[in-house]
């Protein structure tokens, strides 16, 4: 069984709610059909929706870390998410990150744009029909993340439903972020793994998702989207 990072900090605070705590965190660990970088970011992403950037945080570092995820791949998780989960909470989730010990930044080059394809483009198309000046944020925004080293495109896609089950984002942008991920190879027992593991951030919106991702018609693309 997979030993969680913090425990005994748990202990601490409340030795019933650790044991709570501790089972709860085993319950998403040792799902079968997540991996440990999953897992990991899941987690991670966790931090930044509430936001816990405090000994949650931390705690997840360490899992993080000690499960072989590398520092660069939390900071490009982070990046990431940045306009998922807006960018003020990032700038104090680096400052964290920094007094936590992480690493600097490996990748300091300019970010370079990749034309959008697939359900993301499709995405911004339906947008600009509301919005065009949101549409064309959003589909800079994209453009700048989704084709990016360091983290798969399943990777991303697991951490931006993270994002819409915690944000309760359950329509349109519940909707891309599963095509993207069945695009990458997601299955059905993947997303149920990830719904499961999700429970421990709030079992209420993990009921909502799992309704909505049940009720929602899904364009099965290849690729980035």
């Amino acid at each position: 069984m997979t030993q969680l990072a913090g425990a005994d900090a748990l202990i601490s605070l409340d030795p019933v709610f650790a044991r709570l705590a501790v089972g709860a965190g085993h319950n998403l660990w040792n799902l079968a059909h997540l991996t440990t970088r999953e897992k990991a970011f899941v987690c991670l992403t966790a931090d930044l929706c509430h936001p816990h950037l405090d000994l949650p945080l931390a705690m997840h570092v360490q899992m993080a870390l000690a499960n072989g995820v590398e520092p660069e791949s939390i900071r490009e998780l982070y990046r990431h998410l940045a306009p998922y989960v807006g960018y003020p909470v990032l700038v104090t989730a680096f400052r964290r990150l920094a007094e936590l010990g992480l690493p600097a930044a490996l990748d300091t080059d300019p970010v370079e744009p990749v034309p959008l394809h697939g359900a993301l483009a499709h995405a911004v198309r339906d947008l600009e029909e509301v919005d065009p000046g949101l549409a064309a944020f959003t589909e800079d925004q994209l453009a700048q993340r989704w084709a990016r080293p360091g983290l798969t495109v399943r990777e991303r896609a697991i951490a931006c439903l993270a994002v819409d089950v915690l944000y309760q984002t359950l329509g349109e942008s519940l909707r891309l972020h599963a095509e993207l991920a069945r695009g990458a190879g997601v299955t059905d027992e993947t997303m149920r793994d990830l719904l499961q593991g999700m429970a421990e951030f709030g079992l209420p919106r993990a009921w909502a998702a799992a309704r909505s991702l049940s009720l929602l018609p899904i364009r099965h693309e290849e690729g980035t989207g």
